[in-house]
């Protein structure tokens, strides 16, 4: 997602064997921190996640905060 200035913000993720999204880092350049893009990218995950039927394994930590503040969303956890 780009953040300005050349500069990007990401969510990185892998998939497992067994149906998860492992959603290990995300990142906004300190030049677009506060504007909510990394809450952006959660939600898209979350949204492709269960678009696509898989669970969710939210190593990343801020990520694993939005899960707590979302429980909403703990259908999508694993196990």
């Amino acid at each position: 997602m780009a953040a300005g200035k050349g500069q990007w913000a990401e969510l990185t993720y892998g998939r497992s064997d067994a149906g998860e999204m492992v959603i290990d880092h995300t990142f906004v350049p300190p030049v677009a921190r506060g504007k909510g893009l990394a809450e952006k990218l959660t939600l898209r995950a979350v949204a492709d996640a269960r678009a696509e039927g898989l669970t969710v394994v939210p190593l990343c930590s801020y990520v694993a905060a939005q899960f707590r503040r979302h429980p909403e969303w703990s259908d999508l956890l694993r196990g």
